[in-house]
């Protein structure tokens, strides 16, 4: 791996873990500017890097860093909300799958919008599980359905408009920065 690449990885584990601070709590979630920087990963690093720099990110989260939106440290795993934060490695990875150079508004904005889909996917059954079986909350799936992603989706639209525009005009500004080799998937 490059140098120009394991720094551009770093940034958006750094970027990402920067978006958890920009949080508003709400119900068994906070909202935060982490899928916006997931997603801006995968469009601009495409899906090897762009995972990478997501893991990167978990796992410092996890070794007791606190980068999280309430913290860090191993324990985090029986947050309800730490399913969203597993699901950011895939999410980053679909995206960078299936955005294409050359970026175009509405490819990019499908990535993300399939990326997003990938990290409800695994975010709130994570929360189901977590909050009725390990918190004992008792939650219908239409309850879990309406906190861990009803209320978010329009927000998390928001920010799949405002990162497609973001990253285009990041590659036509820097054509060359993020024209990286693309890490061979298994």
């Amino acid at each position: 791996m490059k140098t120009r690449t394991m720094i551009l990885c770093a940034l958006f584990a750094a970027l990402t873990a920067v978006g958890a601070f920009f949080k508003i709590p709400f119900a068994l979630a906070a909202i935060s500017l982490q899928f916006l920087f997931t997603a801006m990963a995968g469009v601009l690093l495409g899906a090897g890097y762009g995972a990478l720099s997501q893991a990167v990110y978990v796992l410092i989260g996890l070794v007791g860093v606190p980068i999280f939106a309430l913290g860090g440290g191993f324990s985090y795993i029986f947050q309800p909300t730490f399913g969203f934060l597993l699901g950011l490695i895939p999410c980053a990875y679909v995206i960078g799958k299936l955005a294409k150079r050359p970026l175009t508004f509405w490819r990019t904005a499908l990535s993300m919008l399939a990326g997003l889909a990938v990290l409800y996917a695994i975010g709130v059954p994570y929360m189901a599980l977590i909050a009725n079986g390990y918190l004992g909350k008792g939650l219908t799936f239409w309850q879990v359905i309406r906190r861990g992603m009803l209320i978010y989706l329009p927000g998390d639209l928001l920010k799949i408009v405002l990162g497609s525009l973001l990253c285009i005009a990041i590659t036509r500004r820097m054509p060359t920065m993020f024209a990286l080799p693309q890490k061979k998937s298994a």
